[in-house]
């Protein structure tokens, strides 16, 4: 029997193993996906567990998809722009593989909302391991200005020259503020604010009302809750409100493939399974 894994701190909002056994179920593979709590000290343990075959894949979540990019032998296209990694194999020459399917997730979630952000200006509330991810596939959609602020602002800047030859970041936006360069279409939380029912980021949102002809989009990479306080902020200004349920699906929907060689289907039913929680 393969086995799977997600690993991350925390790990207990995670719907990863409710979604690839339900996957590995209906395909029928005899393989079994697991989540575990990790701390940094015991990531080379988990490179050496796949190494020896003990793991056949791993998923990454916050905090460690920048940590597993030098204890990989090869990186993919997707890793080398974003230096983010969330998902972990062994190819056919034995080598150890770092992939991202975080950046196709998002395009896809958008995809499916049929929302055209081509143009649009998007502010971005965090810089850590998904931010270049969310940027990476921004920048391919076309976006217009990106603007970022994050608790700690060396890490705004950091995210900034990571893209400086590729992606325009006009602005480092002071935390618990707004942009002040250009309006904003879309604010993106990608911080991990959302996953505590009593956390909540303080900013004015009244900056973000919708305008006459058309509403914000407020997009939360959390899916559990499924309603953050982000988001709730977002309904109540009356715009168009999205959490990374999405998003989750159709990155998990890619890492999948790249281990079964099938792409499991994304519909009603997949959608229902986690939303039963």
């Amino acid at each position: 029997m393969k086995k799977f894994l997600v690993v991350g701190n925390p790990i207990k909002h995670t719907h990863s193993p409710k979604l690839h056994n339900f996957w590995f179920k209906k395909y029928n593979i005899n393989a079994k996906y697991e989540q575990r709590l990790v701390d940094e000290k015991n990531l080379e343990e988990i490179i050496k567990e796949v190494r020896e075959k003990k793991i056949d894949g791993i998923n990454i979540t916050a905090p460690f998809k920048q940590n597993f990019f030098n204890l990989v032998d090869l990186k993919t296209d997707e890793v080398e722009k974003t230096k983010s990694i969330n998902t972990v194999y062994i190819n056919e020459k034995g080598l150890l593989v770092g992939d991202n399917t975080d950046v196709g997730g998002f395009k896809e979630s958008l995809k499916h909302i049929n929302y055209d952000i081509k143009k649009k200006n998007v502010f971005i509330i965090g810089a850590g391991g998904v931010a270049s991810s969310i940027i990476t596939a921004l920048k391919s959609l076309e976006v217009g200005n990106i603007s970022i602020t994050n608790r700690t602002k060396k890490k705004a800047i950091n995210i900034k020259e990571l893209f400086q030859n590729q992606v325009l970041i006009n602005e480092i936006v002071e935390w618990g503020e707004t942009p002040k360069f250009c309006k904003t279409d879309v604010v993106i939380n990608v911080t991990s604010l959302g996953l505590n029912k009593n956390e909540s980021i303080e900013l004015d949102y009244e900056k973000f009302k919708p305008g006459p002809s058309q509403k914000k989009l407020f997009y939360d990479v959390n899916y559990n809750p499924p309603i953050t306080n982000f988001l709730k902020k977002g309904d109540e200004l009356k715009n168009q409100t999205e959490n990374g349920l999405l998003m989750f699906l159709y990155q998990a929907q890619l890492a999948f493939k790249i281990w079964n060689g099938i792409k499991p289907e994304v519909n009603r039913e997949t959608l229902d399974l986690l939303l039963d929680d």
